[in-house]
């Protein structure tokens, strides 16, 4: 069995907030290590869980982490992009609690094959998924435009020296196809100005988190499943998000904003047109951050935040 060796993290704050009750059908939307799943059920046994991961190494990892629990558990290998059509496979007509953790395992970011790592030299993959299909990492760095590139850093990374980065890939690539992550990172690291590598994260920082999450289409499949979490959830039926960046929270937050804030008309009307409903109750005004004593067991958790609402 691997190590995932994950630690997950606002663990009392995930229990608390999903209230865990017997009988009840739960989902782990990205099941990771398990830790979260294995903690509801030491909680509470008698749940059903299900639990989804494109990674099959994942997968592998929680079977035999949650073997005790026998039937009471049901693991899916699939994006939870598909949630809805997940639980219905199931016979499953709705469920008492949704969990999304929407960061990459330190296993997933540690494996030097897996192409995720600037640490590590590695082939450029950064697929969550590897059965073959979608885009690399290798073929959005060799064949997206300047212009692109420039765009996908600049808005999933968040990276000030987007447009110099997005020129030298092109300038390298024109010579050479970029095929590892080493090569990247001389790239990056020629891009930005020595200055500016002086201070702060490693300078290939924001811009492999940028290609991870184009790669893998994780904007996108948060705010597809949040969609569908509606559909999922029973009355009083709790979600509960835990991100990692910027973007992702602030999907989260505004998701829930607008559920919970019902008509959606232009103020000054006199009656409603919209016909929009409150679908949510907001259970964290603001979002939940780890104290210091988890973040001194465990730093990964200092940028983690978690948002909850319950379905009305």
């Amino acid at each position: 069995m691997s190590d995932f060796g994950h630690e997950p993290v606002l663990m009392d704050a995930v229990l608390n907030v999903l209230d865990v009750r017997p009988g009840a059908v739960y989902v782990d939307c990205t099941l990771g290590g398990a830790g979260h799943s294995e903690a509801l059920l030491k909680r509470e046994p008698n749940i059903t869980l299900v639990g989804i991961d494109q990674d099959e190494q994942a997968l592998e990892h929680a079977q035999e982490r949650l073997r005790p629990y026998g039937k009471a558990v049901h693991l899916v290998h699939d994006n939870f992009a598909n949630l809805e059509s997940i639980v219905q496979s199931l016979g499953f007509e709705s469920v008492a609690g949704i969990l999304m953790d929407i960061g990459v395992s330190s296993y997933q970011l540690d494996q030097a094959q897996r192409g995720f790592s600037y640490q590590h030299d590695a082939p450029l993959d950064m697929r969550m998924n590897r059965d073959g299909h979608g885009e690399t990492a290798y073929e959005l760095v060799n064949r997206r435009s300047q212009t692109e590139l420039a765009q996908l850093i600049w808005m999933y990374g968040e990276e000030r020296w987007a447009a110099r980065i997005a020129e030298f890939i092109v300038r390298e690539r024109d010579v050479r196809f970029i095929e590892t992550t080493g090569q990247l990172v001389d790239v990056i690291k020629a891009a930005i100005p020595a200055a500016a590598r002086r201070s702060g994260p490693h300078p290939a920082k924001r811009t492999f988190q940028a290609l991870r999450i184009a790669v893998n289409k994780e904007l996108d499949v948060l705010e597809m499943a949040l969609q569908q979490s509606l559909n999922v959830l029973q009355l009083g039926g709790r979600l509960v998000v835990i991100t990692f960046h910027s973007l992702e929270d602030r999907i989260v937050k505004e998701f829930i904003r607008q559920q919970v804030a019902g008509c959606i008309c232009p103020p000054g009307l006199p009656i409603c047109r919209c016909g929009f409903e409150a679908k949510l109750r907001m259970l964290t005004r603001k979002p939940v951050t780890a104290d210091e004593h988890e973040l001194g067991r465990n730093p990964r958790a200092r940028s983690a935040k978690l948002r909850a609402a319950e379905r009305i």
